[in-house]
């Protein structure tokens, strides 16, 4: 299963599920996604605009 997440700059970013931490609104209600480091050395905090579940087999173009 993977996450797909969109930036609020029109962006977006693939990352396997097991890596998401949480998805929450911050206190001024922006959507902010918590996910692990690469080097697996704590998780890092980032604005989306919205989210999708992609699970296996699926296609999305």
């Amino acid at each position: 299963m993977m996450v797909k997440f969109y930036y609020p700059d029109g962006d977006w970013c693939y990352r396997a599920i097991q890596t998401v931490h949480a998805v929450f609104h911050d206190k001024d209600g922006k959507l902010i996604a918590r996910a692990e480091k690469g080097d697996l050395s704590g998780y890092y905090e980032f604005e989306i605009t919205e989210f999708e579940l992609i699970g296996p087999g699926e296609r999305h173009r």
